[in-house]
């Protein structure tokens, strides 16, 4: 899972971004308004951090695009202005929760699992596909209820298509999702042609009845 800090204050933006990076998850930074507003418009999120007062402008006015746009986003947003009015303005313009500074991570942590819960698997704790289950907040995956070991990445791909099962995923946009948006820079792709491979042959060695199709000329697509 991929998430967005936007945040201007670098002390507290390292502190999200090593908190996260703890839970698995794929971090993207953005210090200012301009720079926000370039990943947001570019790149997919599963989850966007979005402080209010940035350099350049204004958070609610980078939801308020957003909106305008139809890319709807999973926002939180994290800012020191506590008033109810910048709270409802918020929630009016598209976020889906609003946390107040100074937090403790764990609540912050715990948000973001929510609202990833909410979003991806309709409140559910494991996503199924066929026979294979995958356990979010643990890592787990089984096959007909036996444990199934991946690697890191392997997983974080299984993951990835679970979660969007049915759907063609190009493979710069798996890349991007799993690696980070600076994996646009790589020559090439070999490196998720190899995890790919590795996921499909464990899958298969555990006896799933799911497959990671490839569709020539574009990428992947999970199907059941």
């Amino acid at each position: 899972m991929k998430i967005l800090v936007i945040e201007d204050d670098a002390d507290m933006r390292e502190v999200i971004v090593r908190s996260l990076e703890a839970e698995r998850y794929v971090v993207e930074t953005a210090p200012d308004y301009s720079k926000a507003r370039s990943k947001v418009f570019v790149y997919e999120y599963d989850c966007v951090l979005l402080d209010i007062n940035l350099p350049g402008g204004s958070g609610l006015d980078l939801l308020r695009e957003l909106e305008e746009a139809g890319r709807r986003r999973n926002v939180i947003i994290i800012s020191a202005n506590s008033s109810l009015e910048d709270k409802v303005t918020g929630l009016d313009l598209g976020a889906d929760d609003y946390l107040a500074k100074p937090f403790e991570m764990a609540e912050l942590l715990a948000r973001i699992k929510s609202l990833l819960r909410r979003s991806t698997r309709d409140g559910e704790q494991s996503i199924n596909c066929g026979n294979v289950r995958l356990h979010p907040d643990n890592f787990r995956v089984e096959v007909a209820g036996k444990p199934l070991e991946l690697g890191r990445k392997e997983y974080d791909i299984l993951h990835y298509f679970m979660t969007r099962a049915g759907r063609l995923v190009e493979k710069q946009t798996l890349a991007e999702a799993v690696w980070g948006d600076s994996i646009d820079q790589a020559d090439n792709f070999d490196f998720i042609y190899a995890q790919v491979k590795n996921l499909r042959k464990r899958l298969a060695d555990a006896g799933a009845n799911i497959e990671l199709k490839t569709v020539y000329g574009f990428g992947y697509k999970l199907i059941v």
